[in-house]
């Protein structure tokens, strides 16, 4: 092994040393140690062994947020498995294409999402077994978790490089249809020692959970957190209640935040005050009026911004108020320069697509070669998103690339041309063009556009519900609108900024 290695396992391990006995995970009555959590960790990597899963094979995961999640993480990274969480709000076609993508030989179904998966490893040949996970009961067809932990072999050692697989999380679906994007167990680490310095984080920090572990927002911060020798108290889902409470109970010192998560604890709160007083760090996005009402109840906390993806997290971050409006300056782990349409350097000042180099660059989109190269083109990694630097140096986010349009609804991105795709299905509609336009609980809400077939007629909240009914239910149009024609291109195509100038200001 390399004597300049470093694995998420390393951390795991170096933690048990060093913070044996303070808290790692915390999830209902269940609390584990760093010591503890290194041996569920390796038990679990013992039985995963013991089935025969090697390095590089994947392992699937439906479920809501556990501690036993967080184990499968910490195992993987042991032996050199590739997690593949699915997002559990997605319908189960989607599902079905995400594990059809990653093939894991392991799926781990959390209690309400056992009928979803029962049905789809009949179909999935690279499905050899599911396993529970979230409860101690097991479903016809599946094995409880704890029968997969062993102790043999707990303390063998594994060859698993830092630039090895760790984890493939599928992005939104950019031409309909999502892309796994496959990050290294130095992603992570490069991600976490990127948000110890911005934050100061230390084995005093607690992190209340309660982002999605399927995201790349719930697990970089959580694994941010563990790798600073912290503690994660991991929620199920968020609920603004039970969060307030954890937060007093456990003296939560930070979380993340996107819209409308602050607004729903602050009505929560001013219902059932609570001692807040602990939180140091907010990460996110929100209004400044409900930034205002969170801070006289948590006058601590300090509030940050950042710009960031899956395919790599945390390329500029600051607090909020030092440039209100920008996304903050580059991180220290990023190299960030800003191309126009040639991929030559525009100037201060003028916008162009944001690139970067560095650590924390995913590996690429899985089984997709060509959309790889064409992201990493001349050396750097395109996220197709547009911005600008100031003279301070500061980032200012503009827009996205018409290529790669999205919408983000309470944070979760949504493609356009996935929500246009499905409402074409429909029998009734001729052509539809989906925007995204300011909603004040959620950030951004999803507008479709339609032109009908002649003599059709269809109610808007049918075809809001039709969408519902096919992809998660996120992505679902907030409002429909029906024309009797879309503008269009001279070359004959929907001219979105069109649309968008009559339409995305009238939500």
């Amino acid at each position: 092994m390399s004597v300049h290695n470093c694995t998420v396992y390393d951390i795991i391990r170096r933690n048990a040393q060093l913070y044996p006995h303070r808290d790692c995970i915390i999830f209902n009555d269940i609390r584990l140690s760093h010591q503890d959590f290194k041996a569920r960790c390796d038990r679990l990597a013992a039985g995963l062994v013991k089935f025969g899963i090697v390095k590089g094979d994947r392992l699937g995961i439906v479920a809501h947020n556990s501690d036993e999640y967080m184990i499968i993480y910490g195992a993987a990274a042991k032996i050199g498995a590739i997690v593949l969480p699915v997002n559990c709000r997605f319908q189960p076609e989607e599902v079905e294409y995400v594990l059809k993508d990653g093939s894991p030989r392991l799926v781990f179904a959390g209690p309400d999402f056992v009928p979803t998966v029962s049905a789809l490893a009949e179909k999935i040949a690279s499905i050899e077994a599911c396993y529970t996970i979230g409860t101690g009961e097991a479903a016809e067809g599946f094995a409880r978790f704890e029968d997969l932990y062993s102790d043999a072999e707990g303390a063998e050692e594994f060859e698993i490089s830092g630039d090895s697989g760790f984890v493939i999380i599928h992005t939104a679906a950019v031409a309909g249809r999502p892309r796994g994007a496959l990050l290294s167990q130095q992603n992570i680490t490069a991600i976490n020692l990127g948000m110890i310095l911005q934050f100061g984080l230390n084995c005093e920090d607690c992190h209340i959970s309660h982002l999605p572990l399927f995201h790349i927002a719930g697990l970089s911060v959580s694994t941010a957190v563990m790798h600073a020798g912290g503690a994660n108290v991991i929620c199920p889902t968020f609920d603004p209640a039970s969060t307030l409470q954890l937060i007093e109970k456990e003296q939560g010192t930070l979380f993340f935040n996107f819209p409308p998560i602050l607004k729903m604890m602050i009505d929560k709160y001013e219902e059932h005050p609570c001692d807040l007083r602990s939180i140091r760090h907010i990460a996110g996005l929100d209004h400044p009026d409900n930034i205002q009402r969170f801070l006289e109840f948590a006058p601590k906390a300090r509030f940050w911004t950042g710009f960031g993806q899956t395919e790599a997290m945390g390329v500029s971050g600051g607090l909020i108020n030092e440039k209100p409006g920008s996304t903050g300056k580059p991180s220290p782990l990023a190299s960030v320069a800003l191309f126009d349409d040639y991929d030559e350097a525009v100037p201060v000042g003028s916008p162009g697509e944001i690139c970067v180099r560095g650590p924390a660059v995913f590996l690429g989109y899985w089984n997709l070669a060509d959309d790889t190269a064409y992201t990493f083109r001349n050396g750097w990694h395109h996220t197709g998103d547009i911005g600008r630097f100031d003279e301070d140096g500061y980032l200012w986010y503009v827009k996205r690339k018409a290529e790669k349009e999205l919408i983000k609804p309470g944070g979760e991105n949504v493609y356009p041309a996935e929500v246009e795709k499905v409402i074409l299905t429909h029998a009734a509609v001729k052509e539809v063009s989906v925007i995204g336009v300011p909603d004040p609980k959620w950030g951004e809400a999803i507008k479709a556009v339609c032109r009908l077939k002649a003599g059709q007629t269809l109610p808007a909240q049918d075809l809001i519900e039709y969408v519902a009914s096919k992809i998660a239910r996120y992505k679902k149009p907030q409002q429909v609108v029906f024309v009797d024609t879309l503008p269009k291109t001279a070359d004959g195509e929907i001219d979105r900024d069109r649309v968008k100038q009559d339409h995305g200001g009238k939500y």
